[in-house]
């Protein structure tokens, strides 16, 4: 059983979690569509169901007992990183990321904490049901060896170094650690996550068990308790940190496409957080390699969101299959998001160019307009944008088709964690966000 969260300290409210695994509770609030929008073929919210608190130590120490000795009064979050559907009507796979993290300021430098190393990512399938997210059930990512892969940084020089939740100590590297974001489900029952990291795709079976990790070509990671093939191109070593693969979708044939979240750093970080142009890759299970490769072009910043003036702030979350070779591209920031159909076409196919070479020049990410330099971009069209329709939260980093015309959407509550010395206080307790995690499910005027 898990234990109640009472007696921690919160800025809401506390919710009863008292239930076994299958059948975790959680509640509050929900959304109706207008009748005015439904009337003028507007995008609109039908239903919000809200996750309740679950201690995240008591979870994780079901699954693996002993992992977590104090999760200073975190629950479980951090679900919302990718949702993918479960067969049944209202079910979701969803998968963590990391695990708690966030950055404190020392001697003008920036420290990235692990509030909670001993968590590890979960693979946790809920169900929707009125207002409520039901947990249902959990998988732990583990090593070959049964192993916890944690969500600890993996290499020193690379990585940035992880600290105790206050920055003052630090932690050991882990290079079995995975940072998960995208989650698919193959046909035999096994799963394929995306992580940031290397950046990485993760092949891993039906109970958690990692078969393999594919990761660029040259990224040398060693000492790891699971297979490792450097299958990926090697440019791809040069992701942005925290910027590593994030979207996952599993095309009607059996491909995989994996999304970028963010520009490459290519030559430097200034001109990655300065361009526009991301990739996608596609990946043959089948051949184990990659396939084809993508330019992917992001709308203005301010026109994604016309709070934000950063292009650095765009970023890929999700891609959706929506048949044959179509996509559905979620661009967004922290405060809004648009969604976008593209179609993979073969001219569109970048694979093997001379933009896989690190050492071109402009790189693919300084080009002011990929196109008029004779680069193929992938054509889109809008389909909605969500930060017009009301009721949508901020942050989605999850989308999952319903039927033709809904939409399932989840947020990163980030475990309700907040950068700066003031995320815990004084007795080392969270200093809770308010965030909550939800499913949010908007109908669209016009089927997909």
């Amino acid at each position: 059983m898990f234990p109640h969260a009472a007696g921690r300290h919160r800025v809401r409210r506390s919710v009863t979690a008292c239930l076994p695994l299958a059948v975790l509770a959680a509640l509050t609030g929900s959304a109706t569509a207008s009748a005015h929008d439904a009337r003028h073929g507007q995008p609109t919210v039908t239903r919000t169901a809200t996750l309740g608190d679950i201690p995240l130590g008591a979870f994780s120490n079901a699954l693996l007992p002993g992992t977590v000795t104090d999760d200073h009064g975190i629950d479980l979050g951090g679900i919302g990183s990718d949702v993918y559907p479960a067969g049944r009507g209202g079910e979701f796979w969803t998968v963590t990321d990391r695990g708690p993290n966030g950055q404190i300021g020392v001697d003008g430098t920036k420290r990235r904490t692990f509030p909670v190393p001993g968590f590890d990512p979960a693979i946790v399938k809920i169900r929707v049901s009125g207002d409520t997210v039901r947990v249902l059930d959990a998988i732990p990512v583990t090593t070959s060896s049964g192993r916890p892969v944690t969500g600890l940084s993996n290499q020193r020089g690379r990585d940035e170094a992880p600290y105790s939740y206050d920055a003052k100590t630090p932690l050991a590297y882990d290079p079995d650690g995975l940072d998960t974001e995208g989650i698919v489900r193959a046909a035999d029952g096994s799963f394929w996550l995306v992580d940031e990291y290397g950046p990485s795709l993760v092949h891993v079976s039906a109970r958690g068990k990692v078969l393999t990790r594919y990761v660029p070509e040259g990224l040398g990671l060693t000492g790891t308790d699971y297979p490792v093939v450097e299958a990926l191109p090697a440019v791809f070593l040069h992701r942005k940190i925290n910027r590593g693969f994030e979207g996952l979708a599993r095309l009607a044939d059996g491909d995989l496409v994996i999304a970028l979240q963010s520009p490459l750093s290519l030559p430097d970080t200034a001109a990655g957080n300065a361009s526009r142009t991301t990739r996608l890759l596609r990946f043959s299970p089948g051949k184990r390699a990659v396939t084809a490769e993508y330019a992917y072009r992001f709308d203005p910043v301010d026109v994604v969101d016309p709070s934000e003036d950063d292009p650095s702030e765009l970023k890929i979350s999700s891609v959706v299959a929506l048949g044959g070779d179509r996509l559905l591209v979620e661009e967004r920031t922290d405060k809004a998001a648009r969604l976008q159909s593209v179609r993979l076409t073969k001219r569109a196919d970048i694979l093997g160019g001379r933009y896989d070479d690190a050492a071109t020049s402009p790189s693919l990410e300084q080009l002011d307009d990929p196109a008029v330099a004779g680069v193929p971009v992938l054509g889109k069209h809008l389909v909605v944008d969500l930060g017009k329709v009301t009721g949508v939260p901020g942050k989605i980093e999850g989308i999952a088709r319903v039927d033709d015309d809904t939409l399932a959407l989840m947020n990163d509550n980030d475990f309700g964690m907040t950068d700066g010395s003031g995320a815990f206080d004084a007795q080392g307790r969270l200093v809770d966000s308010g965030i909550r995690t939800t499913v949010t499910y908007v109908r669209l005027p016009r089927p997909l």
